[in-house]
């Protein structure tokens, strides 16, 4: 259990931690809430289920894991199996949503976007699987 929590005080592991944040906070309040011009929880279980296929109850946890990742991010608590969650939840978007545009984010008007941006998450998350939540967190006192 202890390795769940164990890190050491590296800053940029928060570095990474507010990056994750940050992006998630604005795509997990689109897709669950709306906001800033989102589709919402409803509308996002439309597109998922109906343009990729996606079960409904994977729908659901694809957006808990992003509003729960960045509380986990924020505070460093729980950072790695957030981070575990991040990872599969950019997995499953690379591949059943942005695999078939090619690599860059914009490949021109009508094209859709690569998988430049969501892989770059999903990396950012697996270093965090990886290292752990660093300086500034809950994890870090709870593991001394």
């Amino acid at each position: 259990m202890n390795f769940i929590f164990q890190t050491d005080d590296s800053y940029a592991y928060v570095i990474l931690r507010a990056g994750l944040a940050i992006t998630f906070f604005a795509h997990g309040t689109q897709h669950v809430f709306g906001w800033h011009g989102g589709r919402g929880f409803q509308g996002m279980i439309k597109n998922w289920t109906e343009k990729y296929h996606i079960a409904v109850p994977i729908c659901v946890l694809g957006m808990f894991t992003e509003l729960a990742g960045v509380l986990a991010m924020t505070f460093g608590f729980l950072v790695r199996p957030a981070a575990l969650g991040i990872a599969l939840f950019m997995a499953v978007v690379i591949f059943k949503s942005h695999w078939k545009n090619g690599f860059f984010l914009n490949q021109g008007p009508g094209k859709g976007s690569g998988i430049e941006y969501c892989l770059a998450l999903l990396l950012m998350s697996l270093a965090l699987l990886i290292g752990g939540a660093g300086a500034l967190s809950l994890d870090g006192l709870l593991s001394r």
